[in-house]
């Protein structure tokens, strides 16, 4: 995505969270692929997503703005705070002024090897030394609700510069952690590297609704097809498939897809609702009016009565 998503949804920081939702809305009823086929647009949609992404949630956008994650959500390269404290004139350990042996004995304080002899014993000039598995890194990773759905791969920049392809399971959730193994904080020592925790966040999208492992579309259907019923073809996260719609089918009504929904832990699935939705035709010519007008007269009935 571009490096300011301010800039991707046309507002500057002062922006308040409802004008950057409402700034989203107004890009995508204009530039979503299924209503402008055009190359440009649905890039410019995909870059006011991740944006959207980024800056709907006040905790994150707030991290973004004071450098903590850069536009994609990634963690920054953190500071070297050890180096810092090293090189404080106040640092009892600057310029040699302790020495190794006396730095030795600190660590030997901390993790319990004191004294000459076995592990403990000179790997420099006989001065004590210590193995230790490096610490644990804990991340968040925001992904987009297909890739969670579907599962798919990721790229992430670590805080060393180095980057990652990130397998994201089928199915994934919010809250859900994936473990790197050996790409967390170096180890002390010959002692081995710490994993790489991602906490995983899911994205929102305009089309889908997430229950547990369902889901839930919203179908358009015509006033022929309400009335007739018929077949129409629904989406669903592997592929459009033919959904068959009643006769006197009501906007609102929930059509169930069974299987249709996300991979649970046992390798099942849940369920997807396509709910109905009557579109009207775009022109209502004279002779649509003049059939409802006669059907009317000996038809006349008022849902708000339930008659």
């Amino acid at each position: 995505m571009a490096d300011d998503p301010y800039k991707a949804l046309g507002l500057g920081k002062s922006a308040s969270q409802d004008e950057i939702k409402k700034a989203y809305r107004k890009i995508a009823k204009t530039d979503h692929p299924d209503l402008n086929p055009d190359a440009a647009a649905t890039e410019r949609f995909k870059a006011a997503t991740a944006a959207y992404d980024l800056l709907k949630d006040p905790e994150q956008r707030a991290r973004f703005d004071r450098g903590e994650i850069d536009a994609s959500g990634q963690e920054r390269p953190q500071r070297h705070y050890y180096r810092e404290y090293a090189e404080a004139g106040n640092n009892p350990y600057r310029n040699d002024q302790a020495g190794f042996d006396d730095l030795s004995g600190v660590f030997s304080d901390l993790f319990g090897q004191r004294g000459g002899g076995g592990q403990g014993q000179g790997r420099r000039g006989g001065a004590r030394s210590f193995d230790m598995r490096g610490p644990d890194q804990h991340f968040t990773l925001e992904i987009d609700f297909m890739t969670a759905a579907r599962g798919g791969s990721t790229r992430i920049t670590m805080p060393d510069g180095s980057t990652l392809e990130v397998k994201i399971p089928e199915g994934a959730r919010d809250g859900q952690t994936v473990r790197l193994r050996g790409k967390g904080g170096a180890g002390f020592g010959e002692g081995e590297p710490g994993d790489a925790l991602l906490t995983l966040t899911v994205a929102e999208d305009p089309e889908w609704k997430r229950d547990g492992d369902d889901l839930e579309v919203t179908l358009p259907i015509t006033l022929d097809q309400a009335v007739l019923g018929g077949k129409v073809e629904a989406p669903t996260i592997t592929g459009p498939v033919m959904l068959t719609i009643p006769r006197g089918a009501s906007s609102g009504q929930k059509l169930r897809l069974k299987g249709r929904g996300l991979k649970r832990a046992d390798g099942s699935h849940g369920d997807q609702h396509a709910v109905l939705k009557i579109v009207m035709p775009p022109h209502i010519d004279d002779e649509l009016s003049n059939f409802f007008e006669h059907w009317r007269d000996g038809h006349g009935y008022d849902p708000r009565r339930g008659k």
